[in-house]
């Protein structure tokens, strides 16, 4: 097993720790909301699709030591909850992956090693690549790690612990070791430009975590999506993007492209009531790639007094045209009206060739889930495998322009793409 450095470089593991090795430490419970005092952060690259999303598919597949939480609650939905009268057998329960106090060699030398560290391996929802991590330490105060590292791999099929602790498997170290704070947000940007499948958290020496998130672009196989032929074009398991939209007051509409069914109200896209005439919501998404489209679903399952009352549907082709004009939008689904708490299947009388949709909802109100199914062109297929295949050693901008006809094909019109969506705003 060899690791390796991003681009940024390996780091000394002793950089920037405080002169007090409790400077990061959170003061101790005293009673009432425990959110009181954690310690948040701003970090622009939660707004893509976590890649470790359990709801994804994502899974912990392994862990050196689990003995006070279990490993599963890195990858939890939703802020980790704080019990303070919870405790079992084994002590205080936390919702987290927490370890036992590491121990030296004998009473001499009762601390553990400089080198000693609790490791977790994670399996991603869908391979891609990771431009941020979030290490969530919330509640643990006093017993957070002092340091962690983050490493990944990319390695094909379903390996096990086994294969992937391999000696052959090649680790790329995205965040070298580095204090955390505890109760608390640490996030790391990431500069690594490679499509990778697993990742290997380090806890240095012990301690715990309360959730990891794990942002970035999803790049799935391209031999999968041949093979599927047909598939869901807006998916995010195959790439799909929210770009932008009108509101998210109630819920992100990311939602709307997760590829399992929605299970309760917030589980889909809602906005605030809209008390504007002649306004409406939207939104704006980038396809997995040029893709044709011959048919699509609309679910407004769960909402029933809140679901939107009439929806229409236009694509883009941004290799042919400027997402920024709207003579480039073409009408895929006239205004139609929905029904609440209903799938709606509309089959497209030809197939239209598109890399991005909007989805315009009048005057306002929800929808839980949106499908697009089509075919990618032969040009997407082929972008798709490239990028598949891109790693740091090849040329980065042959890479990104590959990636942009894959994915997009319109990174010619993002600037002017952010004009158009004030239009739709008044729209």
């Amino acid at each position: 097993m060899t690791t390796t450095p991003d681009d940024a470089g390996s780091a000394d593991p002793h950089r920037d720790i405080p002169a007090d090795p409790h400077a990061n430490d959170a003061a101790p419970y005293g009673g009432g909301d425990p959110y009181v005092d954690y310690r948040g952060g701003d970090f622009p690259f939660t707004s893509l699709v976590d890649l470790a999303d359990r709801r994804l598919g994502a899974g912990v597949i392994a862990a050196n030591d689990e003995f006070f939480a279990e490993r599963e609650n890195l990858l939890t939905p939703g802020p980790a909850v704080f019990d303070p009268e919870r405790f079992g057998h084994k002590g205080k329960i936390m919702d987290g992956w927490e370890t036992r106090r590491r121990r030296g060699a004998d009473g001499d030398r009762p601390f553990p090693a400089d080198g000693d560290h609790d490791w977790a391996l994670i399996r991603l929802a869908a391979p891609g690549v990771i431009r941020g991590v979030l290490v969530d330490t919330a509640h643990f105060r006093g017993n957070y790690p002092q340091q962690i590292t983050v490493e990944a791999t990319a390695v094909a099929g379903t390996p096990g612990p086994e294969r992937l602790l391999a000696d052959d498997v090649t680790w790329t170290e995205l965040v070298p070791r580095t204090p955390v704070r505890g109760h608390a947000a640490n996030g790391f940007p990431v500069a690594a430009e490679r499509r990778f499948t697993h990742l290997r958290l380090k806890q240095h020496p012990d301690g715990g975590i309360a959730r990891l998130r794990v942002h970035g672009e999803v790049v799935p196989d391209p031999a999968w999506l041949d093979a599927l032929g047909t598939l869901d074009l807006a998916s995010v398991l195959h790439g799909g993007r929210v770009e932008d939209a009108s509101d998210r007051f109630y819920s992100s509409p990311a939602q709307l492209i997760r590829p399992d069914l929605s299970r309760k109200m917030d589980d889909g896209w809602e906005n605030r009531r809209r008390r504007v005439r002649g306004t409406h919501d939207w939104v704006r998404l980038r396809l997995a790639a040029q893709g044709e489209i011959r048919a699509v679903e609309l679910d407004t399952a769960y909402l029933k007094g809140n679901s939107a009352g009439w929806a229409a549907l236009h694509g883009c082709d941004a290799t042919a045209g400027d997402p920024a004009d709207d003579a480039a939008w073409t009408e895929i689904l006239p205004r139609t009206a929905l029904q609440p708490d209903t799938p709606h299947r509309f089959v497209l009388p030809a197939a239209v060739t598109a890399t991005h949709l909007r989805l315009d909802v009048f005057p306002d109100g929800g929808l839980a889930r949106l499908r697009v199914h089509g075919s990618l062109t032969a040009a997407a297929s082929a972008a798709r495998a490239f990028r598949a295949r891109s790693t740091p050693a090849r040329d980065s901008v042959t890479s990104r322009r590959s990636a942009a006809l894959g994915s997009a094909a319109a990174s010619q019109a993002s600037v002017a793409s952010r004009v158009s969506c004030e239009t739709w705003r008044a729209g």
